[in-house]
């Protein structure tokens, strides 16, 4: 998959490299509701978005090998933070607020879009938005719509399906091809899609590796 797409497949150091990073110590140390909050650009960044209950907080949590660096919310929709977490010194996490949730006001929905979208848009520090996405359902307008988002913001995103132990190799392989389709049409699609689980762990290094790569070097 790697060759194909033209991405050189992780060596032994980078995967190593990525195993040293996420056992960092991470840490919270920003919280912003609005676009004239976010903290002051600095080291690399890495955006999480995902749709509500997509298990955003759980790959975060695996990434790191912690159990509640990030919470998932007890009502979706409802948390409309950016959460900024320091990796090492040498990368900082952003945690964004889950989309698609159903039970949300029009207004809320649009206020989203609008801050989300300028975050993206002008954050010169954001290198990639990893796109998560439930292995086990179809893809939802809202996925389609944040594609088309980052799209017009010019940032790369990442899609990685999430909660892959739930579904059986031929259907897992299915979803990976018709996930691959839809990125194609989308300038901003990085062309590498990355299948975990926050339970078995599996892809778990592999997104490790991928994300060091946008990291500050070791000192």
């Amino acid at each position: 998959m790697a060759a194909e797409n033209g991405i050189p497949p992780l060596s032994e150091d980078e995967i190593e490299d990525g195993r040293l990073l996420f056992a960092s110590e991470c840490s919270f140390f920003f919280g912003a509701q609005h676009i004239d909050q976010l903290p002051p650009v600095g080291r690399p960044e890495v955006a999480f978005a995902g749709r509500s209950n997509v298990g955003k907080s759980s790959l975060i949590n695996a990434l790191t090998g912690r159990n509640s660096l990030a919470r998932a919310s007890s009502e979706p929709g409802r948390t409309k933070q950016l959460n900024f977490f320091d990796l090492g010194e040498r990368l900082t996490l952003v945690d964004m607020p889950g989309y698609g949730f159903a039970k949300a006001a029009k207004s809320v929905k649009e206020d989203w879009q609008q801050t989300m979208f300028a975050y993206l848009r002008g954050r010169t520090t954001l290198g990639r938005v990893v796109l998560l996405l439930d292995a086990r359902i179809e893809l939802k307008a809202s996925d389609t719509d944040v594609m088309d988002l980052l799209d017009r913001a010019a940032v790369v995103f990442q899609v990685v399906l999430t909660k892959c132990d739930a579904v059986g190799p031929t259907k897992l392989a299915a979803k990976r091809r018709e996930v691959e389709a839809v990125c194609k049409k989308h300038a901003a699609a990085y062309p590498e899609i990355v299948l975990t689980s926050s339970e078995t762990g599996f892809g778990i290094e592999q997104l490790r590796g991928e994300l060091t790569r946008l990291a500050l070097p070791r000192g």
